[in-house]
């Protein structure tokens, strides 16, 4: 479980923002999230409309608890946002919790225990930490396993930003814990001279220890906090919205685009060679004709209006084209087929199921995602009449990969994912375009 803590002593650098969207962008991305509010201004909760008045228990509540050996479980308080985002709200009660602790023995390690309860229910956890380096900040360095450091572009924030690296370096030394720390510089506002010189300055300075995202100012994202939605829900098309994705893809470690079309193609050659492994990664089954357009849109709800539009092809020749269209039964390995990890197939495997996305492979697309906690997967697209059960996708082992291979002619598609029944654009593909229905469809070009 990583555990991503949002810290800067410094006020106003926007860590109740970055946190919670982030933690909205790490489940659009599949993640299964929990949001924790350790700021005693509460302001997670009023940026995700959750009622104060009808907050009864906090987190304050939990880390108390077990100080009065009556233990509260951290599942007891939480809210849920979304499918895969919870938060644990927090309240003003938290702004005594240092005083209330003192003299007890290890106050710091009080929300780490909590979350060791529920390590195996969530895959990434965000802190929103308080404005100073006190035990509440302590309790999250403490359970931490990555933290981000949000700077503004502004000369203040420059300025405090050595102490603030100062200060969680002692802190660090103290608990004798390694931690990951990086910047990243937010509210950025490229129109100023100021601050292209201070993302240069910063960049200068922390080089690969900083984030290669910036997230720019956009008064979208002030106006999804007025409304309790994160910038993903309140405006999909938003700079605000692609900034907090690009960040949760760079948080979990997902290659460019590009690095990985790069990667796949140099790989062309060797799938070529070693002809069995390729058999069994992406193991062809006997073609099955789809059926003209009429009659086939799914019953499942789904954007029809994603077909392309009349001035791009005619009905005719899109039912032509239906009919025409082959596509290759889902290949990927089966587990009890997969090839080991120490010979050169199982390695070549291994890491071709680290890059997620939608890539072409000589005469065959290639699509591979994560989804460890999916029971299916599924692609439906303008290429197979919308229909999710002509196109699954199978898991690789117990990793949580799935993946499929279709052969399709040269031109532009429009598909989705159904992941168990759910229909999502595809997290790892960069493009796409907004459908009537206020969603994405995931857009792959076939050269």
């Amino acid at each position: 479980m990583r555990t991503i803590a949002v810290v800067n002593q410094k006020g106003g650098c926007g860590k109740t923002t970055v946190s919670i969207n982030l933690a909205s962008a790490l489940a659009d991305a599949g993640q299964s999230v929990l949001l924790v509010d350790m700021d005693p201004q509460s302001h997670c909760a009023v940026g995700l409309a959750v009622p104060e008045e009808q907050i009864e228990q906090s987190i304050y509540d939990v880390l108390i608890s077990r100080s009065r050996n009556e233990p509260i479980k951290l599942t007891e308080i939480l809210w849920q946002i979304s499918d895969r985002l919870e938060l644990a709200p927090a309240s003003f009660d938290l702004s005594a919790f240092e005083q209330q602790m003192a003299g007890v023995a290890d106050r710091e390690f009080c929300l780490k225990e909590a979350l060791n309860e529920i390590k195996d229910s969530y895959e990434c956890v965000v802190i929103d930490c308080p404005p100073a380096a006190g035990l509440l900040t302590f309790n999250a360095l403490r359970a931490a396993t990555d933290v981000i450091v949000p700077v503004e572009t502004g000369y203040f924030a420059l300025h405090g930003l050595s102490k603030q690296l100062e200060t969680l370096s002692i802190l660090c030394r103290r608990s004798n814990q390694q931690v990951d720390v990086r910047v990243l510089a937010s509210m950025y506002d490229i129109r100023t001279k100021m601050a292209r010189e201070i993302l240069a300055e910063l960049r200068s300075h922390f080089g690969d220890r900083m984030f290669k995202t910036v997230v720019c100012f956009n008064t979208k994202i002030k106006e999804a906090s007025s409304f309790g939605q994160p910038i993903s829900e309140y405006d999909p098309a938003s700079k605000g919205r692609k900034d907090f994705s690009a960040l949760a893809q760079e948080v979990l470690g997902v290659q460019s685009k590009q690095q990985r079309r790069e990667f796949v193609n140099s790989l062309a050659d060797q799938l070529e060679s070693i002809s069995a492994t390729a058999d069994e990664l992406l193991e062809a089954a006997k073609p099955s004709t789809a059926s003209g357009i009429e009659g086939l849109m799914p019953t499942v709800p789904m954007p029809s209006a994603a077909v392309p539009q009349a001035s791009e092809v005619t009905p005719a020749a899109e039912a032509q084209k239906a009919e025409e269209i082959k596509m290759e039964a889902p290949a990927a390995l089966q587990p009890a087929e997969a090839p080991a990890k120490d010979t050169a197939e199982g390695q070549l495997a291994a890491k071709l199921s680290d890059y997620y996305g939608v890539s072409q492979v000589n005469d065959a697309v290639v699509f591979v995602t994560l989804y460890p906690r999916a029971q299916s997967v599924q692609i439906a697209g303008d290429f197979n009449n919308w229909k999710p059960e002509d196109a699954p996708l199978q898991k690789v082992g117990d990793s949580g990969v799935w993946q499929t291979q279709i052969k399709l002619p040269t031109g532009r598609y429009r598909y989705r994912l159904v992941v168990d029944g759910q229909w999502q654009q595809d997290p790892y593909n960069e493009l796409t375009e907004l459908n009537p229905f206020g969603g994405f469809n995931s857009v792959l070009e076939v050269k």
